[in-house]
């Protein structure tokens, strides 16, 4: 896209730290990419306060006033009929106006999904959207896409199999990979276990792979999420939850033991002075906060949902991530993927009854 402005929506109320935190977050990002601009929406005048103590940001700034704000508590169905005035609302709408590339919300998870599927519409073909994380690997690329991480916590075959070819599309546009291998979260590797929708899911997605241009392996355990035996991990909403809370508390118990480690006694303090470049490292690879950002799937338009306790450096690298997305024309190259396979499989079917013998 070269020089030309990459135009981001902001919802700038819906994260527990409040709009300080998204403002801050904004301001890093500004800093790193000076083609960034945004609409930001919330009260005018607290965000007039705020945007104007960080210089970065003068002049790169739209605030769209919008006194309503979308709490943790409140139900998708609530703000559905009632989130007007909401700035997750006019968030959303700014997409679906083509007035920003990408909306980008550390609030409500589920009313934000909701806003999303009624203002943006879901792409043709798709039953249920997806959130899709990239969740730290031993990959060259240094992550693997997961999805669905909670968007809804059903999914049958046809889902699992949109989900596998919306992942692949994903891992090429944000990851850069010509050939993704894709994996399905199972309880084993062997094809006899698992639920029937895993073993239908699996026999639909290895005949998608080579007309589609990935790789399939199989079923995938809970110890490859974060491995090298694929590069999309494809699971149903409940599972993929589960694994990604289970994953950031796991991060910040070992951050927490190591400090304990560490403070244990004099030596231990002098061992961590000696080995402090290596822990900053570490620190860096497992800090779930370099990673914050789960993509909306299968919709007319990119929205990117922080996590809610994000902070400047979480926020930041939601919108980073959105950036990547909004340079490559993810949206847009998605919508063209899913349609022309749907095309093709619809040609396929076609032929296939003209064939079978009048009966």
């Amino acid at each position: 896209m070269g020089d030309t402005p990459i135009v981001l929506s902001i919802d700038a109320m819906g994260g527990d730290l409040g709009p300080e935190a998204v403002v801050s977050g904004m301001s890093l990002s500004a800093k790193a990419n000076p083609h960034l601009r945004f609409l930001v929406h919330g009260p005018e005048q607290k965000l007039s306060r705020l945007i104007e103590r960080k210089k970065v940001l003068i002049g790169r700034c739209e605030i769209r006033d919008a006194s309503g704000v979308v709490s943790m508590e409140d139900k998708p169905s609530h703000i559905m009929r009632h989130g007007q005035d909401t700035s997750m609302w006019a968030a959303i709408e700014a997409v679906r106006n083509k007035e920003a590339t990408v909306a980008v919300s550390c609030g409500n998870t589920g009313a934000l999904m909701a806003l999303s599927m009624i203002r943006l519409r879901k792409l043709p073909g798709v039953n249920r959207p997806a959130i899709a994380i990239l969740w730290p690997s031993r990959n060259p690329q240094g992550f693997n896409v997961m999805l669905d991480v909670g968007a809804d916590v059903k999914a049958d075959a046809q889902d699992l199999l949109q989900y596998a070819l919306m992942g692949v599309s994903y891992a090429r546009n944000g990851l850069d990979l010509e050939r993704p291998r894709v994996g399905l979260l199972n309880v084993g590797t062997e094809e006899h276990k698992g639920k029937a929708e895993l073993k239908e899911a699996h026999e639909l997605i290895g005949q998608m792979a080579d007309r589609v241009q990935f790789d399939f392996v199989g079923f995938v355990e809970g110890g490859d999420i974060p491995g090298e035996a694929c590069d999309v991990i494809v699971t149903d909403g409940f599972t993929g939850n589960v694994a990604l809370k289970t994953g950031e508390g796991t991060a910040s118990l070992i951050g927490d033991r190591l400090k304990e480690a560490f403070a244990y006694s004099p030596l231990s303090r002098l061992a961590s002075l000696l080995a402090l470049t290596s822990l900053r490292r570490l620190k860096k690879k497992i800090d779930p906060r370099r990673v914050n950002g789960g993509v909306f799937l299968g919709l007319n338009g990119t929205v990117v949902k922080s996590h809610g306790s994000a902070d400047e450096t979480g926020v930041s690298a939601a919108i980073k991530l959105s950036v990547q997305l909004a340079q490559s024309g993810f949206s847009e190259r998605l919508a063209a993927r899913l349609a022309s396979i749907a095309d093709s499989v619809s040609e396929t079917e076609k032929t296939t009854t003209d064939e079978e013998p009048s009966k």
